[in-house]
């Protein structure tokens, strides 16, 4: 009988032992563990309980008949015949645990112990390279006594346990370990696959500026590789240059990016937000050294993961080759802009005449010299002449003429058979760029006498802006007369003029509520025949004879008598006057 437990022990142990090599889940090979123990002791019920984390032993695996809240407790390390057996890492038992008193009893579980109806119990310690990490019970609801035999078996049990518990922790290192590196791999795959794009994208940019392209080609190829649009602002905050992505597309709404704009030129680095649409806008500003060239926008839908970082990197590189971009375009324009003011002022001083070298120079910028039979001058107080060329120079380009600053002043040299109408478009494009009232005065030019024209469209300029007319573009055929008449940087001079000749009628007319210096422009405008004058202003022939009359009465009985050449010109200077009045 002896013989065939033996054999029995022996092969319950070898099938545990066995089950260990299967590195199976480590619960399944405890509860494998508990249940051959508990066959063979053959007690009412076996646990396996393991200490946690929170240094609390709780049960893993069990067999028998045993209730749910017995399992599922959680009692100190430190007492009970646990904490006995866990603190000398060596078997013990009690005949009756409820009346012990080698162990500290935990009122918690010594109600559970009643309630379950333990009596007897043993415990064997997992022990794992010196250190204990649980324990395996045998428990009986009779009192009774553990022979040497059962506790070496269940003791024999625990250590095949502990191995379980500790090839488990191992191979879960293990595995874990592994998982790591795996992740870590992707990583590193998945940056190198990001620095690929990233190098593929900036040796494209080189290439672009290699090649001769523009900062909308750039904005173009950031549109493509990252998606959505991207946009380049200039100084102003003006757009630029605009890019959608083909295959990614963003539209964004009207937004305020003067904080966002602030914030990247503060801190030198990409700044990015998210408005109420959904649309992230970061924003990279566009430095040379101390200048501030401009700023990129790149907006697309955002999404819930934060932005890539090389992405975000990516536009602040662009925006490197912006500025070297910008840098090449301001000087290939001021050279263009320094070589047309050149030859303009050469022009302008040797004038009439041409000479084969100015010929040659001309040519070589593609422009007929020979056709250049006007010249403007453009006026406006709240930008100063030198930006004002600048503005003429991009006209210039457009119509094959010539620009730069002469004498102070902003002038361009042009094409135009309709010096009314081509002074008119100028001032449009200027009112449009400059958002300020500016005065363009053109002058026709007969045999290349370029400086007589600037001195006529100077001058006439001045006057049109001392007689009001402030915001204009019109050729000096309206306005040459008082220019030469009067010096036009001295507005008091036509004043007083104005005072002189026709300052008693303007007066009268006032303080009366007629109209004597229309009736008299009309007058003069119809060659002095009264009839004529009737008709256009619509009176009896008698009613203009008693106004002239009157006329007669404020500036004298000989007003009509000798040279009226003054009080004509004061007329026509106050009808220019109140022209811009009307």
């Amino acid at each position: 009988m002896a013989d065939d437990r033996r054999q029995r022990e022996l092969a319950s142990l070898y099938a545990t032992a066995k089950s260990l090599t299967a590195l199976g889940e480590l619960d399944e090979v405890l509860q494998s563990i508990v249940h051959h123990a508990h066959e063979l002791i053959g007690t009412d019920f076996t646990y396996l309980s393991l200490v946690g984390e929170d240094g609390r032993l709780s049960a893993r695996a069990s067999e028998g008949t045993i209730s749910a809240s017995f399992l599922a407790a959680c009692i100190p390390a430190g007492v009970g015949l646990g904490g006995k057996v866990l603190a000398s890492r060596s078997p013990h038992w009690v005949r009756d645990y409820a009346a012990a008193t080698i162990i500290d009893h935990d009122p918690d579980f010594d109600r559970l112990v009643t309630t379950e109806g333990l009596v007897a119990l043993l415990g064997v310690p997992l022990v794992i390279r010196g250190e204990a990490v649980g324990a395996l019970f045998a428990a009986d609801r009779s009192e009774r006594s553990f022979r040497a035999d059962e506790i070496a078996l269940l003791t024999a049990f625990a250590d095949h346990a502990a191995v379980a518990l500790d090839n488990a922790r191992l191979y879960e290192e293990s595995r874990k370990a592994l998982r790591d590196l795996q992740i870590a791999y992707r990583r590193i795959e998945d940056h190198m696959a990001v620095m690929e794009r990233a190098q593929a994208l900036h040796e494209a940019l080189t290439g672009v500026v290699l090649e001769g392209g523009s900062p909308g080609d750039v904005a173009q190829l950031l549109a493509d590789q990252l998606g959505g649009d991207v946009t380049l602002l200039d100084r102003a905050g003006a757009a630029v240059a605009r890019r959608n992505s083909v295959s990614n597309p963003c539209t964004p709404t009207g937004a305020d990016l003067t904080d966002l704009v602030r914030d990247a030129r503060r801190t030198g680095r990409c700044t990015t937000a998210v408005d109420g649409a959904g649309i992230a806008r970061s924003v990279a500003s566009i430095q040379a050294g101390d200048s501030y060239l401009g700023a990129l926008v790149w907006c697309r839908k955002a999404t819930g993961d934060a932005p890539d970082g090389m992405d975000l990197r990516t536009v602040e590189r662009a925006t490197h080759i912006l500025g070297l971009l910008i840098l090449k375009e301001q000087a290939v324009a001021e050279a263009s802009e320094r070589l047309s003011g050149e030859l303009l002022t050469e022009l302008m001083l040797g004038s009439p005449g041409i000479s084969p070298a100015q010929r040659a120079r001309a040519r070589a910028r593609n422009i007929d010299v020979d056709r250049l039979d006007l010249v403007l001058v453009a006026d406006c107080p709240a930008v100063p002449s030198t930006d004002l060329a600048r503005h003429l120079h991009d006209i210039a380009r457009d119509r094959a003429g010539l620009a730069g600053e002469h004498l102070g002043r902003a002038t361009m040299i042009l094409p135009g058979d309709d010096a009314d109408r081509t002074a008119g478009e100028v001032h449009q494009r200027l009112r449009r760029t400059l958002g300020a009232p500016v005065v363009v005065a053109g002058q026709r030019t007969s045999g290349h006498d370029w400086a007589r024209a600037f001195s006529l469209a100077s001058r006439c300029a001045a006057v049109m802006r001392a007689v009001g007319h402030t915001d204009v573009g019109a050729a000096t055929g309206r306005y040459a007369l008082y220019a030469m008449v009067f010096d036009p940087d001295r507005v008091g001079e036509l004043d007083r003029f104005l005072t002189d000749t026709i300052g008693a009628l303007l007066d009268y007319d006032r303080r009366r509520g007629t109209n004597l210096v229309d009736t008299l422009s009309a007058y003069y405008a119809n060659q002095t025949n009264v009839a004529a004058t009737a008709r256009a202003l619509h009176v009896h022939v008698n009613t203009l004879l008693k106004r002239l009359d009157r006329v007669g009465a404020v500036l004298g009985p000989d007003w009509r008598q000798g040279n009226d050449l003054e009080l004509r010109l004061g007329l026509r200077l106050h009808q220019l006057r109140t022209s811009t009045q009307s």
